[in-house]
């Protein structure tokens, strides 16, 4: 189990004279050189999910960045949630097992948070792009 600190950062500024916020979010030691670090950022993930050069692994979404963000976060959480629970099937110390199934069941709740919450914001750019259908009738409220 291994919980890594990401954070997004602020590109240099580019041939156009501006500067921006990166795409991936990436650890203070992979930022190092790039950029200057977005503290407010912060973001937990598993180590599985970074990339050998000390970023998070991209996803093939076409969703907007801030559903991108949401979904990046809720995978981040079932990972470290699974990560707690693997160690709490081989730990021999009672306390320790019980304060890891603790830790996963609320990493699993926050998960679950996020989840109706990226499930709204969706709704909500559909209906701002004037498709909402498609999410009335997943949710079974077919508008028919």
């Amino acid at each position: 189990m291994s919980d890594v600190y990401i954070y997004h950062f602020i590109t240099p500024a580019g041939p156009d004279g501006e500067s921006g916020m990166s795409k991936r979010p990436g650890t203070l030691e992979a930022i190092k050189g790039r950029g200057t670090p977005i503290m407010d950022t912060q973001l937990v993930v598993d180590h599985s999910e970074v990339d050998p050069d000390g970023f998070l692994m991209a996803t093939a979404a076409n969703d907007s960045p801030g559903l991108n963000d949401i979904a990046a976060q809720i995978a981040s959480l079932h990972a470290r949630a699974a990560s707690r629970d693997g160690e709490a099937s081989t730990n021999t110390n009672g306390a320790e097992q019980y304060m890891l199934s603790l830790e996963s069941r609320e990493l699993r709740k926050q998960a679950r948070n996020l989840n109706i919450e990226r499930t709204e914001l969706a709704a909500s750019e559909a209906r701002d792009r004037g498709d909402a259908t498609p999410f009335a009738e997943m949710a079974g409220f077919a508008t028919r």
